[in-house]
This record gives C-alpha cells, structure tokens and sequence, in this order.
C-alpha cells in the first residue's frame, strides 16, 4: 500500500527483453538498504524489486514487467530516460500525507488542457468511459502515482489544480497537452461500484 506522496523523481535507466521486460531505474533512494520483493510505486504502478545496485555514486534498482502491465499502463510508452515517480511501501505507523493507494493502476487517462492558475496550474484529463463514473468532485484520484484531489468534473473529463512544489518534485511539472498518465481511482469508489454492480 502507498498514500500518494512521491518521495524521488527518479527515471528509465535501461529496458530489456523480448516478452516480460526488465526495467532498470535510477533513484536516489538507498538500494542497498532495499530488500529483494520490496515494493515500490514507479508512476503509480506497484512494482517488485527484483534486483539493485549502485553505478559509482548512483543508485538503481530493477523490475520485471508482465505483459499485462504494460498493456494497462503508460509503462508502455517508456523509455531509456523517462521520468518517474517513485514511492516506497507505506510502514504501519507512517503518516498518511495523501490517500490509500494501492498501485494497481485502473486505466490511463490524457491531458487535454492546462492553463495557469496564480502560481498553480490546473490540468484537465480525458478519462476512459468506464471509469469516468468513479472520479467525483472533491474525491481523490492518483495520476501517476500522486495522491491529488479532484476539483471538477463533466460526463469524461475531471480537473485539478497542481501547486509548484508538486509540479517541481513529479513529473506533473514536465507533462505536456497530449501526454498520457496512469490513473488510480479512489479505492472506495472501486468497491462500491462492484457492489452496485452485483445481480
């Protein structure tokens, strides 16, 4: 489980393979410090560490991606210097800066729109149809992996506003109109509508 709050903006050291691919990250986190099956949200996707290492005075740390991620995700659009967002596993006992989050990506959403807001910027998504019902005014919603809170919506598409800390320390700060993200939504949402659903 994670909340939301990036802790590295790190990126694609190298990818390789022909069928599950083996990514490599750079990170500034102490891998050494990592256990082998830690878990760590790279853009909102839960990954396992499978492998780590330093380059000198850098640290990485690589994961192995099925296929059934990258067809879910932006993972597979990556590529050697990529930017991501990095979380560690919440401990028990940690405090919970963003939401829940459990790095089980939901689907991916576009940006269609950003504009200037004071020293902010709001950005507004496409979201797939199928989980356009789940997103709500004021809820939460993680885009690549950062816990955010949902200002408005319309039938599919949803805005929030991004404050310059959060646009400096993820890779919100360098998204372009047009770029892809990875969405999570709420995980309350996710069971009520499974409960709603059921006949």
């Amino acid at each position: 489980m994670f909340t939301g709050i990036i802790t590295d903006l790190g990126s694609v050291k190298s990818i390789t393979g022909d069928g599950d691919k083996r990514f490599e990250f750079n990170t500034v986190y102490d891998t050494l410090a990592i256990d082998d099956g830690a878990s760590i949200a790279c853009s909102g996707t839960c990954l396992t560490v499978v492998d780590k290492g330093r380059d000198g005075n850098r640290s990485w740390f690589a994961a192995m991606v099925s296929n059934e991620t990258l067809t879910c995700t932006t993972l597979k659009d990556w590529q050697t210097g990529t930017d991501v967002n990095f979380e560690r596993a919440m401990k028990v006992g940690d405090e919970l800066g963003g939401h829940i989050v459990s790095g089980h990506v939901d689907g991916v959403g576009e940006i269609i729109d950003i504009q200037p807001d004071a020293d902010s910027k709001r950005y507004t998504f496409l979201v797939p149809d199928d989980l356009a019902p789940l997103v709500a005014r004021k809820g939460s919603i993680a885009i690549d992996g950062i816990s955010l809170t949902i200002n408005e919506v319309t039938k599919n598409t949803f805005g929030i506003s991004v404050i310059p800390h959060t646009q400096t320390v993820t890779t919100l700060g360098k998204k372009h109109i047009g770029d892809t993200v990875n969405l999570e939504v709420d995980m309350l949402a996710r069971y009520v509508a499974r409960l709603l659903d059921k006949d």
